[in-house]
């Protein structure tokens, strides 16, 4: 058994057929874009001084990040990734990212400077 799957709070059993209960862990559950509070901001900081929009407050699984960082990405026509509660779009491309997030049912609104 890896350290990761060990149960806790049981050392040993002498009873044979004694089965460990792991407890499984309830992912993120995505919030309909309604309730998400999605921010677009413009970010250059550790980025050699080349911009990106950044676009934080996404609540939900992976894979529904990597959907909506996917449907902006092919929009604006740029690259970028999706990971941490974070999309990142290479370029200035707030106010396109805002139009097509409030499109899709996200309340959105600019943030920073």
């Amino acid at each position: 058994m890896s350290k990761k799957n060990k149960p806790t709070g049981i050392v040993y059993s002498t009873n044979p057929t004694f089965n460990y209960r792991m407890e499984e862990d309830s992912g993120p559950v995505t919030l309909p874009p309604q309730q998400q509070n999605l921010r677009v901001m413009l970010d250059k900081k550790q980025r050699g001084g080349k911009q990106v929009t950044l676009i934080t407050g996404f609540t939900g699984t992976q894979n529904d990040l990597e959907e909506l960082g996917r449907m902006l990405k092919s929009k604006c026509g740029v690259g970028g990734t999706a990971k941490d509660n974070e999309i990142i779009i290479q370029g200035d491309f707030r106010t396109k990212v805002l139009e097509l997030v409030i499109k899709a049912g996200y309340k959105a609104k600019l943030a920073g400077g």
